[in-house]
């Protein structure tokens, strides 16, 4: 009987993507992630003796662990398979050090692919690497550097602010850059110009609106309706005629494929996604999805800062570009396009693994969203392989007087690679008046020959004002993290998520980033006591100095030991005069309703509230927000149609630690408390089912009957009738591998969807 061989990697969809391509001579099992990491509940570093870290197993992996162990004794070889970066270098060390604790144990091998395909899989088979300490030990200096950050810092933020805060070395930083945005906006003055445009019409039609450029060959910038009103009587007096056409043949290149950064902004641009959302969907993609003909990774991996395509790849699309739009779209050569100094290039660009995997061929196996990224990916790496598109430009130099305007218009020559896909862009913050010639593009204009007189039939002088620098989307804050070296491609989407979960950011209406009181507060705290970690060029320096690990130049613990000098010195005197703002109260022209006293703002656990002054004979507190001025207004309490069950007095809704609940109005003379119904009723008994949370801290859901009904469950029930089997309600999962879907509870249904976010 032959020996199996035993395949590791961190994910079970891959695993058993990658079980049915190596066939019965394989064994495949997956870590879950890692299995090793520092203690939650201490700091976990040596810092005395060279920053040793102290692993501790993660709980719940023994059992993992067990297995992949039993599995490597009956084996012949081990091909550790984790991902090929940081993050799966250190998983596959970790797992490389239990099974080097077998007595005898099997030889150890690294396989690294950049696609989950037969032929990528067996091909990293049949050529295993050894493990790369240089990258597992940058791995482990980010770790370890944000743990020194972490666990030392969060814990001034306990004492100083309230529990449950954290600061991070990365985190922090993308905060600040928010709140000083915040900040630009707030101090940003507009300032008024004006515009102004002529309607026009030569020997031919069609009427042309042309927009005034200079004066006397300067060029001129109308800062008021006088001065427009002037320039507009002068020019009723003159007369305009075309005094230069100039034609110009314009190209329009392709961008390259996907790198990580740039596909989390275009799905947040196009598709409305999170950058979570995004590399969650990218992951499952990369994984593997079951084809009629079998198990099949769709794209390559997603977490890339590298512009690199296989000449393989490069050869299938520049084939599937002459055999779907003709050979006039294929350049004479392959795009080749810059990849960053920092880039890993042993990673490709994120593309399909395969052309025969169009859109239309796949759409039939994937969810909806799930489909459009995967079109998205697609038509970006086509199109990156296509050529340039061509425009014929017309721009019309108009004299009127001391005057002159500019009229232009483009028509498409050629549609080139824009006939596939063509790149979004976000709006940079930039005060742009009009007038930019470089910028400017129109519509059609006619046939008119040099010298034309032209007729003037109307005046267009309009009022503007410069804009202030726009808040950050999720495509802008990655855009900005990624130009100033803050976090790599696979961090940007936890930075993002961490933020927000912490309070520190939130988003309004437009979907843009605003900070929160608390999120300002922190970032004060932090800036003032700590300028170097929150220093945006200190943070990049970081970044360069773990790729200086892995590239074998710099010891990990000479960069920590750098670090941790300066911190040190920094984290004691913080701790001595860092402003306690839990004991600050801030006064306000704002009377006690109850006892006549100043209400003064204070800070709780949950953020910022107005409180008497009085306190402790008074407890009068109210929850209060700040208008765009800064002018302080009470939030009206939200009353309900709950009636008190111990004095009677009508429920008001109120927030607390772990969100909204019901209140008696009467408080603190009637202290009644009781959680909001979610609007489903219990499946035993009837009664209301609402939000609660166990021992450990776990929200779960359950019957307010309690403890006379004991039904619990860990999944959100939602107020939504089971469109297939009519269910009353349907349960709400959330998970990491598939996000936010909606469930039937009867498993007979076996209904599901799932949720945009």
């Amino acid at each position: 009987m032959s020996k199996i061989n035993l395949v590791i990697v961190e994910s079970p969809a891959k695993a058993k993507t990658i079980e049915k391509y190596l066939g019965k001579n394989f064994r495949v099992r997956a870590s879950i992630g890692h299995i090793k990491d520092l203690p939650t509940k201490k700091l976990g570093v040596d810092i005395e003796h060279n920053f040793k870290p102290q692993y501790e197993v993660i709980t719940g992996k023994k059992k993992v662990i067990d297995e992949i162990k039993k599995v490597a004794k009956e084996s012949e070889i081990v091909y550790l398979a984790p991902d090929p970066d940081r993050e799966g270098e250190a998983i596959a060390w970790h797992v490389s050090e239990v099974i080097e604790g077998i007595k005898s144990h099997p030889p150890i091998k690294r396989v690294l692919f950049n696609e989950i395909t037969k032929n990528a899989v067996r091909e990293a088979i049949e050529h295993p690497v050894e493990l790369n300490r240089n990258m597992f030990e940058a791995q482990q200096a980010r770790r370890i550097l944000d743990r020194l950050v972490g666990y030392q810092i969060s814990p001034l933020l306990w004492d100083k602010v309230r529990r449950g805060l954290s600061a991070g070395r990365v985190q922090s930083v993308a905060v600040r850059l928010v709140c000083e945005r915040e900040e630009e906006i707030k101090a940003f003055k507009p300032e008024e110009y004006w515009s102004l445009e002529v309607r026009l019409e030569g020997s031919k039609k069609p009427e042309f609106v042309a927009h005034l450029a200079k004066k006397n060959g300067n060029k001129i910038e109308v800062k008021s309706g006088d001065e427009a009103n002037k320039i507009v009587s002068y020019l009723k007096n003159q007369f305009f005629h075309l005094a230069q056409i100039q034609k110009k043949e314009q190209k329009r290149h392709p961008t390259a494929p996907f790198i990580t950064s740039k596909l989390q902004q275009e799905a947040s641009r196009k598709l409305g996604f999170t950058a979570k959302k995004t590399m969650m969907l990218a992951q499952r993609l990369y994984e593997g999805i079951e084809l009629d003909e079998g198990p099949a990774g769709l794209i390559t991996y997603m977490r890339t800062d590298s512009t690199r395509i296989a000449p393989t790849a490069i050869e299938e699309v520049r084939q599937y570009i002459v055999n779907a739009y003709g050979k006039n779209y294929l350049p004479e050569q392959p795009n080749v396009y810059k990849t960053k100094k920092t880039a890993q290039d042993a990673h490709e660009a994120i593309r399909p693994t395969s052309m025969q995997y169009t859109p239309d061929k796949v759409k039939k196996y994937l969810e909806r969203d799930a489909f459009r990224l995967y079109e998205l990916i697609w038509k970006r790496f086509v199109a990156s392989q296509m050529v340039s598109a061509v425009l014929d430009q017309t721009v019309f130099i108009i004299n009127g007087g001391d005057y002159q305007f500019r009229s232009s218009g483009s028509v498409i020559k050629f549609d080139g690679f824009i006939s596939v896909y063509t790149e979004d862009k976000d709006d940079d913050g930039v005060s742009a008046k009009s007038g930019d010639e470089e910028n400017e593009e129109g519509g059609l204009l006619p046939e008119l020959k040099e010298g034309e007189t032209l007729a003037c039939h109307e005046f267009l002088p309009s009022q503007h004002f410069t804009q202030a620098p726009p808040r950050y989307t999720e495509a802008s804050l990655v855009k900005i993290l990624e130009e100033k070296g803050i976090g790599r491609p696979s961090t940007y989407a936890s930075i993002i998520s961490v933020i927000q979960e912490k309070k520190y950011a939130e988003k309004n209406d437009q979907k843009k980033f605003l900070p929160t009181s608390l999120g300002v507060i922190v970032n004060d705290l932090l800036v003032k006591n700590f300028p170097d970690v929150l220093d945006v060029t200190f943070t990049a320096k970081m970044e360069d100095e773990l790729d200086s690990v892995e590239e074998g130049t710099m010891k990990w613990t000479d960069s920590l030991s750098d670090f941790y000098k300066t911190f040190s010195k920094t984290l004691a005197k913080a701790k001595v005069q860092m402003k306690d703002v839990k004991r600050q109260e801030i006064p306000t022209d704002i009377a006690c309703d109850k006892c006549g006293s100043v209400m003064v703002i204070k800070f709780g656990r949950n953020g910022e509230f107005l409180a008497c002054q009085s306190y402790p004979e008074c407890k009068n507190t109210k929850e209060f927000k700040k208008t765009p001025e800064g002018k302080i207004e009470i939030v009206k309490q939200e009353v309900t149609n709950e009636i008190c069950d111990k004095c009677s007095s009508p429920m008001i809704v109120k927030t607390g630690r772990y969100g909204k609940f019901l209140a008696c109005s009467k408080y603190p003379q009637c202290k009644n408390a009781k959680p909001i119904p979610l609007g489903v009723n219990c499946p035993k008994c009837g009664k209301a089912l609402t939000q609660k949370k166990s021992k450990r801290g776990r929200l779960f859901y359950g019957c307010t009957a309690y403890p006379n009904c004991d039904f619990a469950t860990w999944d959100k029930p939602v107020n939504q009738t089971c469109p297939q089997c009519r269910h009353p309600y349907l349960f709400e999962k959330v998970t990491q591998s598939r996000g936010t879907e909606l469930k039937c509870p009867n498993k007979e249904c076996g209904y599901s969807k799932m949720v945009d976010g």
